[in-house]
């Protein structure tokens, strides 16, 4: 399983198990190779909020953890990150520390609950199921930034709106962003009520004020930084990644018609700051290891300037990663029907790579800051039912969707639940999951 500039350790062994028997079934999402971060507590209990690590269908309290002294006995590194974690209510203080301590906490966490550790029998009282516990944000997101890294979804988009000029001149140039609101991010299971806004017909000579009526969601990877760089400090791209604590999965819900209307000069505003919901889970890059393949441009396009560019990016810089969207009306919800796939896509096909983003986003020298938030931007492949947003398989709002019960949808309505999930897979490893985001919309708040 060796990969060229990929630093595999034991714990991405894949014929290690652990105690945790639902850790080693085969279609587990959080095997003993994963071990994802989060925050969480048992549900509608008034406990404080703390961080686990997933395990099967378990968590492992790393609070209980570290006060059962599972980690007394690993170096400085590993004890240093397990303090961290252990001591508050969001995941900052861990990820303010460097790549480093977070490998030696992940190498502690994979002996300990690996089969035959010492530790089963003092870490068992320290599970909590799944089932048995709800979820917080794992981090104080200080700001947050969209980006637009799909050239499929970019080129589909801009179709729409430019047949004959799809991309801008600066697409293959530069990763485009915009800075978001990191107050209105939730996490999965979010529901939020229909926004309101200002919208302008094409055929009208005046907007109006109301619902929206074109809501749509965006299927997109979430980035967590970790260590962050000082002001006025750029990050190079042999060091972008170590800046990364881990991914997660994103809904950037999007008001269509509200974006339409506002976007131009500056971009989206109200249109994106009244929801985005992200997955419980952070999936460490290291976890992801296994699981990198080669990022290439294609020959006629432009190459990336030397800033964002490097031989490690070339071999290694795309995550294959299978993302997959899902809808569930109220009908099939109140039927017990489960929910229908729209699209599945994968994150390798992403223009512009992590580490890309993150040198990009500091090369002027500002500041990221451990808990900041990067956003893929939505990410469709080549083929048109790969297309990670409605926008784009209604073809522009033209064309339904017929679901499996008969039901229609160009656009979200009012009590349809989308559901996004990930899984990192290649022959001879195991599984990496992501777990789910999912979010509800509600009728909009009556108007005055």
């Amino acid at each position: 399983m060796s990969l060229p500039s990929i630093k595999l350790n034991e714990t991405h062994d894949p014929e290690l198990r652990s105690w945790v028997a639902s850790a080693n079934a085969d279609t587990c999402p959080f095997p003993i190779q994963n071990l994802p971060y989060g925050v969480f507590r048992r549900a509608g209990s008034d406990e404080a909020f703390r961080a686990g690590v997933a395990i099967g269908d378990q968590i492992l309290d790393l609070q209980a953890a570290h006060a059962a002294g599972a980690f007394s006995g690993f170096d400085e590194p590993a004890r240093r990150a397990a303090h961290a974690a252990a001591e508050g209510a969001t995941l900052n203080a861990l990820m303010a520390l460097d790549a480093a301590d977070w490998s030696e906490l992940r190498l502690a966490l994979s002996r300990v609950l690996r089969t035959g550790s010492a530790h089963e029998a003092g870490l068992a009282a320290c599970l909590v199921p799944q089932t048995d516990a709800e979820h917080a944000v794992p981090a104080t997101i200080g700001d947050y930034t969209d980006f637009y890294t799909s050239i499929h979804h970019a080129t589909a988009v801009g179709k729409l709106f430019r047949p004959d000029n799809p991309l801008l001149p600066n697409y293959k140039w530069v990763p485009i962003g915009y800075h978001g609101r990191a107050s209105s991010i939730g996490i999965s299971g979010q529901q939020f009520r229909r926004p309101v806004g200002q919208t302008k017909a094409a055929d009208a000579e005046t907007p109006s004020f109301g619902p929206c009526k074109r809501l749509d969601y965006e299927l997109e990877v979430g980035v967590f930084i970790g260590g962050g760089n000082a002001l006025g400090e750029a990050v190079p791209m042999e060091q972008a990644e170590d800046k990364v604590f881990g991914l997660c999965l994103l809904n950037d819900w999007s008001a269509r018609d509200v974006q339409a209307w506002e976007y131009q000069p500056l971009g989206p505003f109200l249109s994106k700051s009244f929801a985005s919901t992200i997955s419980p889970w952070i999936v460490t890059l290291e976890a992801l290891a296994p699981y990198r393949c080669a990022w290439a441009r294609a020959a006629g396009d432009p190459q990336p300037l030397p800033y964002l560019d490097s031989p490690t990016l070339r071999e290694t810089g795309a995550i294959d990663l299978q993302l997959e969207v899902l809808i569930q009306t109220r009908a099939m919800r109140e039927a017990g029907q489960a929910p229908q796939r729209l699209s599945l896509s994968n994150f390798r096909d992403s223009y512009w790579s992590v580490s890309q983003l993150v040198a990009h986003h500091t090369v002027n020298g500002c500041n990221l800051r451990p808990g900041d938030f990067l956003g893929s931007g939505t990410q469709s492949g080549p083929s048109p039912q790969e297309a990670g947003s409605l926008l784009e398989l209604s073809g522009g709002g033209k064309q339904a969707i017929t679901l499996a019960n008969g039901e229609k949808r160009i656009f979200i309505e009012d009590g349809d639940t989308i559901v996004m999930r990930a899984l990192a897979r290649r022959d001879g490893a195991p599984c990496i999951g992501f777990g789910e985001v999912t979010g509800t919309v509600l009728p909009a708040r009556s108007l005055p």
